[in-house]
């Protein structure tokens, strides 16, 4: 877990001295990543952070069409005084166990959007149909590039920064923090999502579409899936002020607090 300390105050605080960009799940949606960093460094240009994480929340592959691309985008992104934090979704998951050799799982991971992946990495799923498990790994092995597989081994499991966790899919509701397990990082929905309590932070989240931002007093889910309805949204988040980007046409975007 990465930790970005700080100095509480009242209410909910990002780390001191940090302003922090969360996007939701990208799920292969070029499209959107380049519209929204676009929007994110035009408000950088017009105001200015001292020191500023963008931090992705997981699921940057499948559903959508350009999964490769997005990794590739993503992992040679560079801007000065940005530093990028991604985080591990349950789709990388997946497709990091099939490339370690449970190729059982790649038919299920097609039915939920790995088809796409492949076909973004220039393998059409036909090609699988008729193939032996053992076969068909070797055929996702030899299409995905040795650097893409270890960007995504670098990923970590959740990211603390002053009064927010950032994760994929949320805790375990009553569980230290350093006793959740990675399953429930990258898969809860339930209990999580219904929990009222106060987790001791605000969790800021993926994993789960939702029409709208789901803004509660313990959790923020910022998954507005953007794979199907074209609204990729980011939550940024300075000391005690937080305001939303997202990718909506005619968006009017909520306009951060001038201190």
């Amino acid at each position: 877990m990465l930790n970005f300390s700080s100095q509480n105050e009242l209410g909910p605080a990002g780390a001191s001295g940090y302003r922090a960009y969360v996007v939701g799940d990208v799920h292969g949606r070029l499209d959107l990543l380049e519209q929204l960093l676009a929007r994110i460094d035009s408000e950088l240009q017009s105001r200015p952070a001292g020191r500023t994480l963008l931090v992705f929340v997981g699921d940057l592959i499948d559903r959508g069409p350009s999964s490769a691309h997005v990794i590739e985008r993503l992992r040679t992104y560079q801007r000065e005084g940005i530093q990028p934090v991604f985080i591990l979704g349950n789709h990388e998951e997946v497709l990091l166990r099939i490339l370690r050799g449970e190729s059982q799982l790649i038919t299920k991971w097609r039915w939920f959007g790995g088809s796409e992946c492949l076909q973004s990495y220039g393998v059409e799923p036909e090609q699988l149909a008729h193939l032996g498990d053992d076969e068909a790994l070797a055929v996702v092995r030899g299409a995905i590039p040795k650097n893409h597989i270890q960007f995504l081994e670098s990923f970590v499991d959740s990211c603390r920064f002053g009064d927010y966790l950032f994760v994929h899919a949320g805790i375990r509701p009553g569980i230290d923090l350093d006793q959740q397990t990675q399953s429930d990082l990258r898969w809860i929905r339930e209990p999580f999502l219904r929990d009222e309590s106060d987790h001791g932070f605000v969790v800021v989240h993926g994993h789960t579409i939702s029409p709208e931002v789901q803004d509660h007093p313990n959790r923020i889910g910022i998954d507005t899936g953007a794979y199907r309805t074209g609204v990729l949204t980011a939550l940024a988040i300075e000391g005690h002020d937080r305001w939303l980007i997202d990718t909506r046409p005619n968006a009017q975007n909520e306009t951060p607090p001038h201190n």
